[in-house]
């Protein structure tokens, strides 16, 4: 959105793990494809399908078909680089409608694809005193409702920019969560909380996650792709077949 840092608290009381030297630890979350079924298509296939207008609605899904190429692509070049161009997609669709159907789309769609493995794994993660926090190339208005299912410490997520219309611009506002920006992210927010990133967990998805992954003591491949399989097994770290 268009105000506001990109760490969104969403519980009343933060947790801390306490360890002997006081230093606390955390598990970080990437979200699609690690907590759920679901990538950023999936949403922005909806939020098109919600817009009013027969015509908007129609040129925004034939444009999403003709542009999967081009994404994928675009993904191969990088995630960032992906990001930059996929949430062009956005623009004119306004900031009410981005919230109201980001609550309804996790109502009726995705808080059904969530995985029950990770949300134990999350449950017990907790029950160990490791704050949990959400790391996610997903929008904002998209990862809320999630957040607040999950019963998370923290959450950060991409924003757009809104312009004085009150419409998305289709820009994401820096720092544009993705790659080595999300391992960036996790440092700074260990240490604005004291916590020692040996300690700390992180359970991603996608080779785009490595970074995210190398910044902590305890890293989990989890459906892995590919390639990040690959570095997982070079690496000796846990891989989870989440369902």
């Amino acid at each position: 959105m268009s105000g506001g840092g990109v760490r969104v608290s969403v519980t009343s009381e933060q947790s801390r793990a306490a360890s002997p030297q006081g230093r606390g630890a955390a598990a970080f979350y990437d979200v699609d494809g690690t907590l759920m079924d679901a990538n950023v298509l999936h949403a922005y296939a909806y939020y098109a399908l919600s817009v009013p207008s027969l015509s908007d609605k129609l040129g925004r899904v034939l444009k999403l078909g003709a542009s999967l190429p081009l994404y994928a692509w675009a993904d191969r070049r990088g995630r960032k680089y992906f990001n930059d161009m996929f949430y062009q997609s956005y623009a004119g669709i306004s900031e009410d409608r981005l919230v109201c159907v980001g609550e309804e789309l996790f109502r009726t769609l995705l808080r059904a694809r969530v995985y029950g493995d990770m949300v134990s794994l999350m449950r017990q993660s907790r029950r160990e005193g490791l704050r949990q926090v959400l790391v996610t190339g997903a929008l904002d208005t998209i990862t809320r409702p999630l957040a607040a299912h999950l019963e998370v410490d923290d959450w950060a997520a991409n924003r757009l920019e809104i312009n004085a219309a009150g419409e998305a611009t289709g820009n994401l506002l820096p720092p544009v969560l993705a790659g080595p920006e999300k391992a960036s992210w996790i440092r700074a927010y260990a240490d604005a909380h004291d916590l020692d990133l040996s300690r700390c967990h992180a359970y991603a998805d996608s080779a785009s996650d490595i970074p995210m992954l190398c910044a902590v003591g305890h890293p989990v491949a989890v459906n892995p792709d590919a390639q990040l399989k690959a570095t997982a097994d070079a690496h000796g770290w846990p891989i989870l077949w989440a369902k």
